[in-house]
């Protein structure tokens, strides 16, 4: 009955969802009380006018400045996750968004110069121990999953003035924007002014620092095109 119930949940986001024999009930039984917690601490949310009713908040997590955030439905903040919304423009998580624990969303980090924005689209997975600046802009599209630790930062510090502190010289913002559909491997970092296609591959630890097109498997430090993913027809087979 439990095992059922489990399955026909999952299945309104993956209808493909079939729970493995080896899982037993009490393994589901412990994910439903979790779960059930994490819906209770979400409820926190009706009061800064941001609820669906479909937000499931871990253990520890913060949230700063809520009145600019937008969340889907089913989105999942696991334990320890971070969220400032201190931008010009939102903080946005998609439909059914799942934000790994320990992660930190920053739009911006100073008062004094506030800007850019995150968004995130329906059905990205990001990993644990993700940090993801968004004071030049961010943006992750649709259906991208994420391994462990990826960083984004959509800035660049002056350098080049000898005789000035460097953080005193200001900064150049850009932004990054990742397509949908992209496999982002654990431990990559992505660096201000890149934009990643759709359906994109980079495997992990890359240090991408420049804009690859769609379709491609990126790697390295600096990344570069490892191969091209070309599109095959489905064949059937009597």
């Amino acid at each position: 009955m439990i095992r059922a119930l489990l399955e026909t949940v999952v299945r309104l986001k993956n209808p493909k969802f079939a729970l493995d024999p080896a899982v037993s009930n009490l393994a589901i039984l412990q994910l439903f009380w979790s779960k059930t917690w994490a819906w209770l601490r979400g409820l926190r949310l009706i009061f800064s006018g941001q609820w669906s009713g479909q937000i499931f908040i871990g253990r520890g997590v913060r949230l700063f400045n809520t009145v600019n955030m937008r969340f889907g439905r089913w989105v999942q903040l696991e334990d320890h996750v971070y969220l400032s919304a201190l931008g010009k423009q939102a903080l946005e998580l998609g439909n059914n968004v799942k934000i790994g624990a320990y992660s930190r969303l920053i739009i911006s980090t100073t008062f004094n110069n506030v800007s850019g924005f995150i968004k995130i689209g329906d059905n990205v997975g990001l990993g644990e121990f993700a940090y993801l600046g968004g004071a030049g802009g961010l943006e992750i599209g649709a259906d991208c999953i994420i391994g462990q630790y990826l960083s984004c930062h959509p800035e660049n510090h002056h350098f080049d003035q000898l005789g000035v502190l460097i953080r005193h010289q200001g900064v150049s913002r850009q932004g990054i924007k990742i397509g949908e559909n992209c496999w982002i491997g654990a431990k990559v970092t992505i660096l201000d002014g890149v934009t990643i296609g759709n359906n994109c591959v980079i495997a992990a630890g890359a240090v991408v620092n420049r804009s690859f097109p769609d379709n491609t498997v990126i790697g390295g430090v600096p990344a570069r095109i490892l191969k091209s993913i070309e599109k095959t027809e489905s064949v059937l087979i009597p």
